[in-house]
């Protein structure tokens, strides 16, 4: 580790952890905004110009993918690949930004959340009437090729929880239409029929069955069919919380997936799990999986931490320490805080260490820490747009709690 990483931000005495988090946004914001929402991705590595010596082969794309998403230097520059704004990353952006209004009513935060909305609203899939969203570029792992544009469950569940967070902060509807349309489409995706629930597809061109996808997308039904009265989504939803539930292994964990190449645990696909599954609970106040997600809770808080506040990645093994599974943490155990009286300070603890240790100079967050040396490459939603909204998050549940929503007056960014 490197000396200036252990150093606290600012010189004098040591901050306390409002102060922390506070500064922290701030320089990480002021990053983001300084190069126009614009860095890279793990999974960037098809944007470079060795794509063509690929010559189409699968195999051949998963190596270069694989290559620059474990390189532990910074080498897309050489490879041609530029920095570039993610869809994602600009959902975690505008999802931040609504949270420190809410809980500042600073309306700087809120035109800054609507610039993100209306660039999302821009730059949606363009092959779906629905809207739904998708990577910049191709990629391709173990489980499909994904071609560039083509949406996801979980990039379009997670913006779309991101628009109904703008409806009800904001008073916004056409926000709440947004959320609609992409129910719309996560309605048509291939579903995997069982006797004990279905499983949403991660991609609409074939049929592709993972947890953590599966209950991002039912949570969205959820929210949203409640709001707009939309029986079927309803229903649909609670089936596929069905299948993850009925799925959910007795110690509280997930799989990643049931294929057993899917037989692993990690700590951010679980957190998307909880928060899914309490996201349902919440909306439909059906009380049939609060024991699924106490059980998946429990799990989490005793499965993923070091006492120093340290995100481990995999259920068994800390190593490496990853960006988005920190931030992950923090906005999971902030989400339970109301029903966890301990969710805080571990919150805090976790928000600690990673601003200390995993925060550049500059502002924005390391990728990640292989114990050995850090890959201090920029990623953007992996990293900057997760960990600003986990850290608003955070933040906002200093008082937060108790203050009705604010509406914001209409107006371009700030």
């Amino acid at each position: 580790m490197a000396a200036r990483d252990a150093l606290p931000i600012s010189a004098g005495p040591p901050l306390s952890i409002n102060e922390l988090i506070e500064e922290s946004l701030n320089r990480l914001s002021h990053w983001v905004e300084s190069r126009q929402y614009r860095a890279y991705d793990p999974g960037d590595g098809q944007m470079s110009f060795l794509r063509m010596l690929t010559f189409g082969s699968q195999p051949l794309e998963r190596v270069l993918t694989a290559t620059l998403l474990r390189s532990p230097f910074n080498i897309r520059p050489l490879l041609g690949i530029k920095p570039h704004t993610s869809t994602k990353g600009m959902g975690y952006m505008a999802w931040g930004y609504l949270r420190r209004f809410q809980a500042t009513g600073d309306p700087h935060h809120a035109r800054r959340a609507r610039m993100c909305l209306d660039w999302l609203l821009d730059h949606r899939s363009p092959e779906y009437a629905d809207l739904c969203w998708g990577n910049e570029f191709p990629f391709t792992t173990r489980a499909a090729r994904i071609p560039r544009g083509e949406p996801t469950i979980v990039w379009s569940g997670l913006i779309g929880q991101a628009f109904v967070d703008a409806f009800e902060i904001l008073g916004d509807r056409r926000y709440l239409e947004a959320a609609n349309s992409t129910c719309d489409w996560i309605l048509k995706l291939p579903r995997e029929q069982t006797s004990t629930g279905v499983c949403l597809s991660y991609v609409a061109f074939e049929q592709v069955s993972i947890h953590n996808s599966n209950m991002l997308g039912g949570a969205l039904l959820a929210r949203a069919g409640e709001l707009t009265g939309r029986t079927e989504a309803i229903d649909v939803a609670r089936q596929a919380m069905l299948y993850s539930c009925e799925r959910q292994n007795a110690d509280g964990s997930w799989f990643y997936g049931e294929v057993p190449k899917y037989h692993w645990i990690d700590s951010f696909h679980t957190g998307y799990n909880l928060d899914s599954l309490k996201r349902y609970i919440d909306s439909t106040n059906e009380p049939k999986f609060a024991g699924h997600l106490s059980r998946g809770y429990k799990y989490f808080k005793h499965n993923f931490f070091e006492s120093d506040g340290r995100t481990k990645y995999m259920h068994d093994r800390l190593l490496p320490i990853d960006i988005q599974c920190a931030a992950q943490a923090i906005d999971t155990l902030s989400f339970f805080s109301a029903s966890d009286p301990e969710a805080l300070d571990l919150a805090n603890r976790v928000a600690r260490w990673t601003i200390t240790h995993m925060q550049a100079p500059e502002g924005y967050f390391y990728y990640r820490d292989l114990g050995w040396m850090k890959i201090r490459t920029p990623m953007f939603h992996w990293g900057q747009g997760t960990t600003f909204k986990a850290l608003a998050h955070l933040m906002g549940k200093w008082g937060i709690d108790s203050q009705p929503s604010i509406a914001a007056p209409a107006g371009g960014a700030g």
